[in-house]
């Protein structure tokens, strides 16, 4: 079956599993760790992740780290659990890897249009917004029209087809909303310098408040394909509290160069790369025998 029907047709099913519900820790408040910041809750005691949330960092161009370049500030790596900070590559990944890097301009999947996937969506320049109501929760991002719909681990993965976003399961662990994230595929990157992942990759999120407005994120990586080892990223994730904060949509179109690009809403100098309008009357002409102007 077509990869883009299969997508299609699993959108339309998530879509109608809003109401799916996601199994609570145990009646009441989970027990307070010491020391630890006591997040609002829901009526049925989970904590109230709810609203547009982005991370504050430049780590979507690399999350093994990067200098200052071309106008975008350094940052450190997200690696937490490998000394040098450096991602676990088998013997001859990495080739792979610096092969994405030599042709990112026109290589990287997210540039060209497609759904950035997990966990690269979640450090993506632009913000996100969790949806969220007693026993449902949605994520929605600004890139690609993409959404995640996080079915209960009581519902089994659907195993064998393969997601731009995977395929979502949570249960909450104490304060942490915890996401076990498989069905990835192999055709989306980790960021912008080519490292990647492949349809073996499987993602354990962790989404903690640790204070009004800060969520610490973390995600775990196995593929036994591609990496000699687990390891794990962390980040922090800042609520957007300003007036009528709410997610835009960027949207794509075709540019004169026959391939897909990037149009934000909030890019001033956005424009259409195509006047279909003006291409549909010239068509029209065509078609009653006048001449193209």
């Amino acid at each position: 079956m077509n990869r883009k029907l299969l997508v299609s047709i699993w959108s339309a099913g998530a879509a109608m599993c809003m109401a799916c519900a996601i199994p609570k820790a145990a009646l009441g408040n989970p027990p307070q760790e010491r020391g630890m910041y006591s997040p609002p809750r829901l009526s049925d005691g989970t904590p109230d992740l709810r609203g547009i949330w982005q991370a504050r960092t430049t780590a979507y161009v690399s999350i093994e780290g990067h200098p200052q370049e071309n106008g975008i500030g350094a940052s450190k790596s997200l690696v937490i659990d490998t000394a040098n900070g450096k991602i676990p590559y088998l013997p001859g990944a990495r080739k792979k890897r610096d092969d994405n890097f030599a042709n990112r301009g026109s290589a990287d999947p997210a540039s060209n249009c497609f759904q950035a996937g997990v966990p690269r969506a979640v450090y993506l320049p632009t913000p996100f917004q969790i949806v969220q109501s007693p026993g449902n929760l949605a994520i929605v991002y600004t890139d690609g029209h993409a959404y995640r719909i996080v079915d209960p681990s009581t519902v089994p993965h659907d195993d064998g087809i393969d997601y731009f976003m995977g395929d979502s399961r949570s249960h909450w662990e104490g304060n942490t909303l915890v996401i076990d994230v498989v069905d990835l595929g192999d055709e989306t990157w980790l960021d912008e310098a080519g490292n990647y992942h492949s349809d073996q990759l499987h993602v354990i999120e962790r989404y903690t408040l640790v204070g009004p407005n800060t969520m610490r994120y973390e995600a775990r990586l196995e593929d036994p394909k591609v990496y000699s080892k687990p390891w794990s990223i962390r980040l922090p994730l800042y609520r957007d509290t300003s007036a009528g904060a709410r997610i835009t949509e960027d949207e794509c179109l075709e540019g004169p160069d026959r391939r897909w690009h990037h149009l934000s809403p909030s890019d001033p100098k956005a424009i259409l790369h195509h006047d279909y309008a003006a291409e549909l009357a010239a068509g029209t002409k065509n078609n009653t025998g006048q001449a193209k102007q």
